[in-house]
């Protein structure tokens, strides 16, 4: 389906109360969903619908509407303190957010004809403005309460409330856009979610940001020495997303495989001063006790634009989470021709194919990682048709394109679904 065959998908708002579509990837609460927002925005915005992303303020002196591209504008949401604030904390601000979205939609010349929430907490604003508008809307959740606390237990900072918000949102939304497969299941079995209001449609990536770059002509630019094994991992720094692991696993590289490599780190909290934020210095720290902090390298956020560089430069690609909505950086890679080597959970069991683009090894597993990555280094043809195969899989399911038109999809779907129950509706009044 074409966005353009979406019956009156002209106005859409996007809220996103943690994760903006302009702040920089890699940074603390910046990742995927940030660039999930960014390019289904610009995808919808592309073929000529108005597209208005709603997200918190949390920097004085934010503009409080930017022009960013054609047909899409950022609101930052003045709710709760001018400054970060981790999402955990960030409950208590979501009714002023409301009320100030929804005062935001009745000053504009037309209503939304929908809305897509992202988050849970996005979900409590949009289901106020269908309470007070009347606007449908839909919900990606980007990540599960009940599915974090199995994996995090007492180290979940997310109030209980979450999990019961959640239910209700599954239970109140026009339509559940599940990331994967798994995503999906884990509603239908955590929470009931009917299976008929769930859809699924992936994250992607852009294919005029990622592609394959000649990797001698990559280490070149980076300044990497030209033949040396070379595990990439790219990311957010923190706990849940397992580098940890990957750092675990190269020591027993070098120690029972006997296998000289470097880990590229690119993402992290660095602080002002260059100062590491909790999780870089527990991973430095880390690295130094098995004896590899001289083989990884910390090498901090770097702007999407070079990415494709660092993709291009490694040999493989290793991302271990304990548990993963989606995960974006394995399609990333993958658009890069580069082998994955990923934990068996969330959206990788999906977008990695054991065996053919790489290998899926469990979660919390080093010594898995290890085994993985010696054979991938004593068989570089294997390397090279994995990367070649993970290539094909992204440009076949995972281009943002791809993914705009499903989610248009389901917008078209719940706006049919409204323009149906209106008309029952007159006819019931109209009857005599």
């Amino acid at each position: 389906m074409k966005l353009d065959d979406a019956p009156r998908m002209k106005r859409i708002a996007l809220i996103s109360d943690h994760a903006s579509p302009l702040a920089s990837p890699g940074s603390i609460d910046c990742g995927g969903q940030n660039v999930y927002v960014a390019h289904l925005a610009r995808e919808l915005a592309m073929d000529g619908h108005l597209v208005d992303v709603f997200t918190r303020r949390d920097a004085i002196g934010q503009k409080q509407l930017v022009r960013w591209r054609d047909n899409i504008r950022v609101i930052n949401v003045p709710a709760g303190p001018a400054h970060h604030v981790p999402k955990e904390q960030l409950l208590p601000h979501v009714q002023a957010f409301a009320r100030f979205t929804t005062r935001f939609a009745r000053h504009q010349p037309a209503l939304y004809d929908v809305v897509h929430a992202n988050f849970f907490m996005s979900g409590m604003v949009a289901q106020h403005l269908r309470q007070m508008l009347g606007i449908p809307f839909v919900i990606t959740f980007h990540a599960l309460g009940q599915v974090r606390r199995l994996a995090q237990g007492p180290d979940d900072a997310f109030p209980p409330a979450r999990m019961r918000i959640e239910t209700l949102l599954m239970q109140q939304a026009d339509r559940i856009i599940a990331e994967c497969a798994q995503d999906r299941l884990d509603m239908e079995q955590l929470y009931g979610a009917s299976p008929a209001r769930i859809a699924v449609a992936p994250c992607g990536f852009d294919p005029a940001e990622l592609w394959p770059q000649d990797q001698q002509e990559a280490r070149r630019q980076l300044g990497l020495a030209p033949g040396r094994f070379t595990v990439l991992q790219l990311g957010r720094m923190v706990p849940r997303k397992g580098v940890d692991t990957v750092i675990q696993a190269l020591a027993l590289l070098h120690s029972q495989h006997g296998i000289d490599a470097q880990l590229l780190v690119v993402g992290g909290d660095m602080h002002a001063g260059g100062r590491d934020g909790s999780e870089m210095a527990r991973l430095r720290a880390l690295a130094a006790r098995l004896g590899v902090l001289g083989h990884v390298h910390f090498v901090g956020q770097k702007p999407r634009a070079e990415l494709r560089t660092w993709y291009s430069a490694a040999d493989v690609f290793v991302t271990t989470p304990w548990y993963e909505p989606f995960g974006i950086t394995p399609v990333e890679a993958m658009a890069c021709a580069r082998p994955v080597v990923g934990a068996e959970v969330g959206g990788i069991k999906s977008t990695v194919v054991d065996g053919t683009t790489g290998f899926l090894v469990p979660s919390r597993d080093p010594q898995a990682v290890a085994e993985r990555l010696a054979t991938l280094q004593r068989n570089p043809l294997l390397a090279r048709s994995m990367g070649e195969a993970g290539l094909r899989r992204a440009y076949r399911h995972y281009t943002w394109r791809s993914v705009a038109q499903q989610v248009a999809a389901v917008y078209a779907a719940v706006l049919a679904d409204a323009q149906a129950r209106a008309t029952t509706l007159n006819q019931a009044q109209e009857s005599p």
